[in-house]
């Protein structure tokens, strides 16, 4: 009996990613169809434990990353986003078997289309070596890095192929063959990309704003990658899409809009500056909302569809009415007053990673422990229930020690469900 019982144990430490909340299209990766509304184990092959260093949510569908360039995806699969070859739903993560050869370096997931950025694509007997020696690279290597995969839904032209196909395998960008993709970044129907030379490009649906100044007010869509100019001369580090947004992020803390409208209530097909009295580190992009993260303090946008802010709170979540001047960068300013609503500080902790959903959100700490709050019809906030949250709640991990390290802890944030790995 007492096997029995540490061999129980000995199962439950083990658990080290975990999924809840939506999974009618089996994008809990649990092997299931249905929504659970506390954390259950992700069905990630045991190999990857301690290498996957990201995930993307997305609609209905997620993708992993290991730290050696493999990917994973599972979920919805209808438009063929999962890129296995099918429209099938799958309920438990499979390898993308188009990338056996490749090392991928970033992933991001929209409504229904997935995108995928590589590395060197060298043949696989290279791997196979006793040994790797420099001095035969050059024979081996296939295709530059920096490539751009893309596959699922293109009915917007949100593959950025030319025309408006699905494709449920990982089809190749032609207008970034002679590029270099640094980072990628999905929409619910549009897509953004960040080259090596600093430029973003979009493409996708336009109807918001969402990849930039459109030639008419009646362009719905460009199924062609469009450079978004109006940036001034800054460094991009951050890329960001979700719903009908647009962000970026340079090396200062400045963070750039576009898109649906966020802050007042005009969308804006041009970047610009937002919150410049901020230095912001991070950024979460939510469908009627979004999170930045500065000076240790966590900041909301906009707000929730199913829930507005709550009164009572007032003490201890402090509305800041600022009169923040948002510049664009043809040195046009735009004067509004904007609510930054700060999220209630959790006392000992500070705020170390932050994500967003459709309309809720999750937050880890420094020392790993993890919260959410928001919409919880589908128990995407984890705590038992489909109660919808308006200050963060602490969300039990089973089988995870507490005082763990925030390096070994990621949470991501999918339409209506969340995921949380311990990351490489």
């Amino acid at each position: 009996m007492e096997k029995a019982a540490a061999a129980a144990e000995e199962e439950h430490e083990e658990t080290w990613a975990w999924t809840w909340g939506a999974g009618t299209d089996g994008q809990l990766g649990d092997g299931g169809f249905q929504d659970h509304h506390l954390p259950q184990p992700l069905l990630l092959p045991p190999p990857c434990r301690g290498r996957v260093s990201f995930v993307a949510a997305g609609g209905a569908h997620a993708i992993a990353l290991t730290s050696d360039g493999e990917v994973f995806t599972w979920g919805r699969g209808t438009h063929g986003q999962l890129g296995h070859g099918s429209v099938e739903n799958i309920p438990h993560p499979e390898f993308v078997k188009s990338f056996e050869n490749y090392s991928v370096t970033c992933v991001s997931t929209g409504w229904n289309h997935s995108g995928f950025v590589t590395g060197l694509q060298i043949p696989k007997p290279f791997f196979l070596l006793p040994f790797r020696s420099s001095r035969f690279l050059p024979n081996l290597i296939i295709s530059a890095s920096g490539q751009l995969f893309m596959c699922g839904d293109g009915s917007f032209g949100q593959l950025g192929t030319g025309d408006n196909q699905s494709r449920n395998l990982p089809f190749e960008v032609p207008f970034f063959t002679s590029k270099h993709v640094e980072k990628l970044a999905l929409g619910m129907r549009h897509s953004l990309v960040l080259l090596k030379d600093n430029s973003i490009y979009g493409f996708g649906s336009a109807r918001r704003g969402q990849v930039g100044k459109s030639a008419s007010k009646n362009q719905k869509f460009y199924n062609i990658p469009r450079l978004i100019d109006g940036f001034p001369n800054c460094k991009i580090v951050g890329l960001y899409a979700n719903g009908d947004h647009s962000a970026a992020l340079d090396e200062s803390g400045q963070l750039y809009l576009w898109g649906r409208a966020l802050v007042g209530e005009r969308d804006d097909d041009q970047p610009r500056a937002a919150f410049p009295s901020l230095s912001i580190s991070q950024v979460a992009l939510g469908w009627h909302h979004a999170l930045v993260l500065s000076g240790g303090e966590l900041y909301t946008i906009g707000a929730y569809r199913h829930q507005k802010h709550n009164p009572t709170l007032s003490e201890n979540a402090v509305v800041q009415q600022l009169n923040l001047t948002t510049t664009s960068s043809t040195h046009h300013e735009l004067s509004s007053i904007s609510n930054l609503e700060k999220v209630p500080p959790i006392e000992g902790e500070q705020v170390a990673q932050i994500a967003a959903g459709t309309e809720h959100s999750a937050l880890v700490t420094d020392s790993g422990a993890l919260f959410t709050w928001g919409w919880g019809e589908h128990g995407q906030l984890g705590l038992g229930d489909t109660c919808d949250q308006v200050v963060p709640q602490r969300v039990n991990l089973g089988g995870r020690s507490s005082g763990s390290s925030v390096s070994s802890l990621g949470v991501y944030c999918g339409s209506g469900f969340t995921i949380a790995v311990s990351l490489a």
